[in-house]
């Protein structure tokens, strides 16, 4: 079965678009997205991020930063995720802002206050099709190294969704086999278009 897929972070792009490019380039119909206010990117100190607002292209970030200090965003991993970014799609796009994409079947999110937000957001659309969407919450840390390993993680879980007849049948079994196999513990939940 071909699922659609969502992949959904807060701000930073790093999880949800290591996740995007792992399947894209496994073929899968995916798609990806933030949730928060705007596109918030490590900066020279804690107290001063990059920000940038959502539909801003990759290109414009990655030129953006490689003026300011291309050391510093070279060594932070900044430039390499934002160069991995451009050859996945134009720019970030905000979950709440873009319903028209949907409908998806699987929307995987990468922490849990992200999750409850899709599951909110879905709660309060009109759910005129009544089609069914499952929302998985998987816990990464947001980092390279942990995206990189989330991001292998959700290509293995949407692998096993894609190949069941009917993911709907088996939820339960394909999330109890993932836990045990990969000893993360997986929130999900079902909600409607």
């Amino acid at each position: 079965m071909k699922l659609r897929y969502a992949m959904v972070c807060s701000s930073n792009q790093n999880r949800s678009m290591e996740s995007h490019f792992l399947l894209k380039r496994e073929g899968f119909d995916v798609a990806s997205y933030g949730t928060g206010q705007h596109v918030k990117l490590p900066g020279p100190s804690i107290r001063e991020p990059n920000v940038y607002d959502f539909g801003t292209p990759y290109k414009q970030m990655f030129d953006d930063l490689r003026r300011k200090d291309v050391e510093l965003y070279k060594r932070n991993g900044i430039l390499p995720m934002l160069k991995r970014n451009l050859g996945v799609k134009l720019a970030p796009q905000r979950w709440q802002d873009n319903a028209a994409d949907g409908p998806f079947d699987v929307v995987i999110t990468f922490e849990e206050k992200v999750f409850d937000l899709v599951l909110e957001d879905l709660h309060n659309r009109n759910q005129v099709l009544l089609k069914p969407v499952l929302v998985i919450n998987l816990e990464v840390k947001d980092n390279h190294e942990e995206a990189a390993i989330g991001g292998r993680l959700a290509l293995i879980l949407c692998q096993e969704l894609d190949a069941t007849e009917n993911w709907e049948d088996t939820i339960d079994d394909i999330i109890n086999n993932f836990e045990k196999q990969h000893r993360r513990k997986l929130l999900y939940s079902i909600s409607f278009y």
